[in-house]
């Protein structure tokens, strides 16, 4: 527990950093485009277009959502994984990419995964407006329930600052897992209730059950249970559990094996 304090110090003793260098990396990344950082909002609704019309028009997979519209259900589901995903491959590969920027400037390695964090927040925020604009669309309206994203956002954060330490510490030590990392994430995509609901009785129960242990889709399922009016997160203990376990796992296990071989980060690299 020593090493996740020392983590969490870190984070908060540089936030100034965090954030400048952030908005340093969203400019830089799409400065050679010429539609800039249009982009980064452009390519996740473009996705969502794809989507919806395969899944929802093509294949009619919006049919049986508890009475809620195909379209407000995955675009919230889409918003949420799409900043998961970006934020958990950015994380992974946040020290390795940045050698040059660590031997010259004074500051924690264990900030770079949480700067691919806050970076990202900006299409977030985009997609996330996106998304409520889309089920006022489809008669979705602003509850006292709406409040609870609020606790999935928090968890959100601190389950991907948690990912991110860990996997920015194992792709050192081993080289190839950000390309496992990344076939895992393509798989997590569709075993995570982005597209489809397989809380149905189409599915048997234990393969349910399984899929349910997965921590992306508490978030999901949790952000959409919140703007679609559908349960509170304490009505649901066991998966809260569960998730926080997942979580504190890759606290302790990220935050010692960083600290245990920071040092040697420079080395390895």
């Amino acid at each position: 527990m020593k090493e996740v304090k020392t983590l969490f110090k870190e984070q908060f003793e540089n936030l100034g950093i965090i954030f400048r260098i952030s908005r340093y990396s969203d400019k830089s990344q799409y400065q050679s485009h010429y539609l800039g950082l249009v982009w980064q909002y452009l390519y996740p609704l473009i996705q969502i277009a794809i989507y919806w019309l395969v899944f929802g028009i093509g294949l009619k997979s919006g049919n049986n959502m508890n009475g809620i519209s195909y379209l407000p259900w995955m675009v919230i589901g889409y918003t949420v994984w799409f900043y998961m995903n970006r934020v958990t491959l950015d994380g992974s590969k946040s020290i390795t990419s940045r050698v040059g920027m660590v031997s010259k400037m004074k500051f924690p390695m264990s900030v770079l995964p949480t700067i691919k964090l806050v970076s990202n927040l900006s299409s977030f925020w985009t997609m996330l407006v996106f998304s409520i604009f889309v089920g006022l669309l489809n008669g979705i309206y602003p509850s006292l329930m709406w409040i609870q994203w609020i606790y999935y956002f928090v968890a959100m954060l601190i389950f991907l600052l948690a990912l991110g330490i860990f996997n920015s510490a194992v792709t050192i030590l081993i080289r190839d897992w950000h390309i496992m990392l990344q076939s895992l994430m393509r798989v997590l995509f569709y075993m995570s209730g982005v597209l489809f609901n397989f809380e149905t009785t189409a599915f048997p129960a234990p393969f349910v059950r399984l899929l349910q242990l997965n921590p992306f889709y508490y978030i999901i399922s949790g952000f959409r249970e919140s703007f679609l009016n559908e349960t509170w997160f304490w009505d649901r203990p066991v998966l809260t559990l569960e998730f926080w376990a997942f979580t504190l796992f890759f606290l302790l296990v990220g935050s010692h094996l960083h600290y245990k071989f920071r040092s040697r980060f420079m080395d390895l690299i």
